[in-house]
């Protein structure tokens, strides 16, 4: 019973912040990152600034579509317990993540107008990628039981965020494949070339 509420809320949530994302990528389009405030994407989506600071922590995180306050602790947890292979592992951790996310092929072309218009994102984006993938080296780690600084474990994590890229791109191409099918072609296919 407390499922339809729950559900209705679920889908109030992803509305605003796909609309959040939707407005700041397009300003971002037209006026650069420094062209507009926060304030007015709020007004146009028509909520409140401490409400966009809840979805997201800044604007170059809302043209990205990184939420704020996701929390990926469950997924880390699975991660931990899985007895999977640690490449297969990660990339599964990383999968989940992606899905949790919710960005559909429809939203690549207001981002790539985003970034041609503000290339400085692209910066933040990198940053955030590296503090991730240090981040999931200590994930592996610790599941491995081997030492935080062991170069196995970001072996492991760089190997399967240089498959993200291409996954991306080809998910973003929309040929009707969900990120899973792509991602464990593009593993199956590294795995095929490192064993030859």
């Amino acid at each position: 019973m407390d499922s339809a509420p729950e559900s209705l809320r679920s889908r109030q949530l992803a509305e605003t912040s796909r609309r959040l994302r939707a407005e700041a990528r397009r300003l971002t389009a037209e006026r650069g990152l420094g062209g507009f405030t926060v304030e007015e994407v709020c007004s146009e989506v028509g909520v409140s600034r401490r409400t966009f600071f809840n979805y997201f922590a800044s604007k170059e995180n809302a043209v990205l579509g990184i939420a704020a306050r996701t929390d990926i602790s469950d997924l880390d947890e699975a991660f931990l317990a899985s007895r999977e292979d640690v490449l297969d592992a990660v990339a599964e951790l990383h999968i989940a993540r992606w899905e949790r996310m919710d960005m559909s092929p429809a939203e690549v072309p207001a981002l790539v107008a985003a970034f041609t218009r503000a290339p400085q994102l692209v910066q933040h984006l990198l940053d955030i990628a590296a503090i991730g993938e240090r981040e999931d080296a200590a994930l592996v780690a610790r599941r491995e039981g081997w030492a935080e600084d062991d170069p196995r474990a970001a072996i492991a994590v760089q190997l399967i965020t240089a498959l993200i890229r291409p996954t991306v791109s080809e998910y973003f191409a929309d040929t009707g494949e969900d990120f899973r099918t792509v991602m464990m072609r593009k593993l199956a296919i590294a795995r095929a070339f490192f064993a030859a």
